[in-house]
């Protein structure tokens, strides 16, 4: 009999087995990746393409926004209010994917409604019609939203950041203005949508699929148009300035991010980068937490994170503060980021954040949809599988002193962005 009074044992996994999907090459060109599910009867379909910035020009940076958000209001053959009707009858989701680098549409559906709604999710890749109404209602929207979150501290202070790490040329420092969506036109975003929008598609399969399923797939997008050059996002160009404040005499809170470009997923000094950041920020239970919201009562959370891009990821600190404490909890960041560097982790914090991260990285890929985003994580940065394999090695087995090292080696107060907005 098993003794239900007490937990299971802790027991950290040798190595982790892993499901490398199949890659299939439509007609076109298209890759196609696909992970089955036997005993899963939904189906999850992702049609994923880095955004076009041949053209780029900063003034026309809601053209992609707004084409890819507009592909539910319409086709040739089904009204908006038809589509919505439609993909509901047959229980199914179709949602916006969006990103710095990447767009798209995914399709959650069940085997048994698969063959009927795939022609339907197919047509919005090419038959789309972004009618003038839904144009007018999306442009109202939208404006409302960039007035809001010109008010709003966190949201300000997000925009403001961004600047700061890429530029505000660079299409991921980009920041948009109402005067921004008013040149929106419906002529612009067709001539986006059929000359631009398609770029080098790629497929994403999950679910219990048979080969004719498969090959329905293929028969629907292998002729899909689409261009072979998304252009260059460009160099980052950082702004000079190493602090951006905005004041808000009446705002109740000051919203603050820090950030520096780091280093990509494919450097041998990441995975110790992941370590250093999760013990500073990363957890419920990091230095940061304990000490600015815990001791000093500043803040109800902080955190740091690592964000990813293609090239490279960055490293930002994000916290809403209490009016007026925002000077000393940036003074506390930066003696937080001092104390890792000069003295390693202790026994008991170290095991703390040994054990948060395998939990959190097993808990990454306890299903098969799970396991497609992982793919796709590293996929997207040319990488492979050794890459979580090498992941878990190193939080098992990492040394202290690697990590005390990493602070020194890529955190510099001089190179960290400071963005304050509020009182």
């Amino acid at each position: 009999m098993v003794d239900r009074s007490m937990p299971p044992g802790f027991k950290i996994p040798e190595q982790v087995l892993l499901t490398e999907p199949t890659k299939r090459t439509l007609k076109n060109g298209v890759s196609l990746y696909f992970i089955p599910t036997p005993h899963l009867d939904v189906v999850k379909l992702e049609v994923i393409m880095p955004i076009n910035r041949a053209n780029y020009v900063p003034e026309e940076g809601l053209i992609p926004f707004f084409t890819l958000n507009m592909l539910l209001e319409g086709t040739h053959d089904l009204s908006s209010d038809a589509l919505d009707d439609f993909f509901d009858y047959y229980a199914t989701e179709v949602e916006v994917v969006s990103g710095y680098e990447q767009q798209g549409l995914s399709l959650l559906t069940t085997k048994k409604h698969f063959r009927e709604v795939l022609p339907v999710f197919r047509s919005l890749f090419t038959e789309a019609t972004f009618p003038e109404k839904e144009l007018s209602k999306r442009k109202s929207q939208k404006k409302l939203t960039i007035a809001i979150q010109q008010e709003q501290t966190g949201a300000r202070a997000n925009q403001l950041v961004r600047k700061a790490l890429f530029g505000a040329l660079h299409p991921f420092g980009y920041v948009s203005e109402e005067a921004h969506v008013d040149l929106v036109l419906r002529d612009n975003i067709l001539a986006y949508y059929h000359g631009s929008f398609r770029v080098l598609p790629e497929l994403f399969v999950t679910g219990n699929l048979s080969d004719r399923e498969m090959q329905d797939i293929e028969t629907q997008f292998d002729s899909l148009p689409f261009e072979g050059n998304s252009g260059n996002s460009g160099i980052f160009q950082p702004v000079p300035d190493k602090r951006i404040y905005e004041e808000r005499p009446a705002s109740l809170q000051s919203s603050i991010r820090m950030g520096q470009i780091l280093i990509p997923k494919s450097h041998p000094d990441y995975h110790a980068l992941t370590v250093f950041n999760t013990a500073l920020g990363g957890y419920f239970g990091s230095r940061l937490i304990k000490n600015i919201r815990e001791e000093k009562g500043y803040t109800y959370g902080i955190s740091s994170y690592l964000g990813s891009l293609s090239s490279t990821d960055y490293w930002m600190v994000l916290a809403d503060i209490k009016k007026g404490f925002a000077e000393a909890t940036l003074i506390e960041v930066y003696k937080e980021l001092k104390l890792l560097t000069q003295s390693p982790l202790g026994k008991e914090e170290l095991e703390t954040v040994r054990n948060y991260m395998i939990g959190h990285f097993l808990s990454q890929f306890s299903n098969p949809f799970d396991l497609m985003g992982r793919f796709k994580k590293i996929h997207l940065q040319g990488l492979g599988y050794d890459y979580y394999e090498n992941q878990l090695q190193f939080i098992k087995n990492f040394d202290p002193s690697a990590i005390q090292a990493i602070g020194e080696k890529y955190f510099n107060e001089d190179s960290i962005r400071e963005i304050i907005v509020g009182a």
